[in-house]
């Protein structure tokens, strides 16, 4: 049962870069953030003078915001368009794998964007003063929660793409859940009606996770979060499929 998996793994893969899907997800990723990190000087960091990759792990969410519901918003819903998704599940291979395929892709695709980043690291550390003057584990805990961030917001995308036929919708209702669950529930948070409740309400958010990694300080708490989101995620898209109601 791994062979069909795998070869719709590939050929989701080969779906991303036989377009421009895969390379327009990944140089407009790498260009958003060369900009902020480099250039613009609000946030360049050549204009505050410190080793530092913190505009890469700060801004990185939010070009994921639009990114990645750019990258999965076809997974489920053209499948649905054209009539294949039917076909694809009368096949001998289960639902969850369907769903793994198409998610393992999306993430690798993630992943791929960002190994090019960690020529923002080399770069920062010869330019450190002394050489090497930067927080190494504060990068590498950066680096885990972005990516478990990206997994998060694919997970999400690729739910909210089996609900509809249309991928403008896909993309727009994927963009406003992530948003929700990165930003929108701090902001429910900081409401008066809430306050009291801020220390309950707070961890339900991706951020208050995503921060917690930032600092470099990996808690099993914060990995049982971003994988029970990821699950629960995967949970709705096999009840979804498993409906039959389209």
């Amino acid at each position: 049962m791994i062979a069909p998996m795998f070869a719709l793994f590939k050929k989701e893969m080969n779906s991303f870069f036989n377009s421009l899907v895969g390379y327009l997800a990944i140089i407009v990723f790498l260009i958003l953030i060369g900009l902020f990190t480099w250039v613009f000087p609000d946030t360049s960091v050549l204009e505050y003078g410190f080793a530092d990759m913190g505009t890469l792990f700060s801004m990185g969410p939010y070009v994921f915001l639009f990114l990645i519901p750019a990258i999965t918003m076809k997974s489920f819903a053209e499948e649905k368009r054209t009539g294949t998704l039917e076909w694809l599940l009368t096949k001998p291979i289960k639902e969850s794998q369907v769903i793994f395929a198409k998610y393992a892709a999306a993430v690798g695709l993630l992943f791929i964007s960002l190994v090019p980043t960690f020529v923002y690291y080399i770069s920062l550390y010869q330019l450190g003063n002394p050489t090497g003057n930067i927080d190494t584990a504060g990068v590498i805990g950066s680096y885990i929660g972005l990516f478990l961030l990206g997994a998060v917001f694919t997970s999400i995308g690729i739910f909210s793409s089996t609900l509809t036929e249309s991928q403008i919708v896909a993309f727009i209702l994927s963009a406003f859940l992530c948003f929700f669950l990165y930003e929108g529930i701090g902001y429910i948070a900081m409401m008066n009606v809430f306050s009291s409740y801020a220390y309950m309400v707070n961890p339900i958010g991706v951020s208050y996770h995503y921060n917690a990694m930032s600092k470099g300080l990996i808690h099993s708490n914060d990995l049982i979060y971003f994988l029970s989101v990821i699950a629960l995620m995967f949970s709705f898209t096999q009840l979804r499929l498993s409906s039959r109601k389209w």
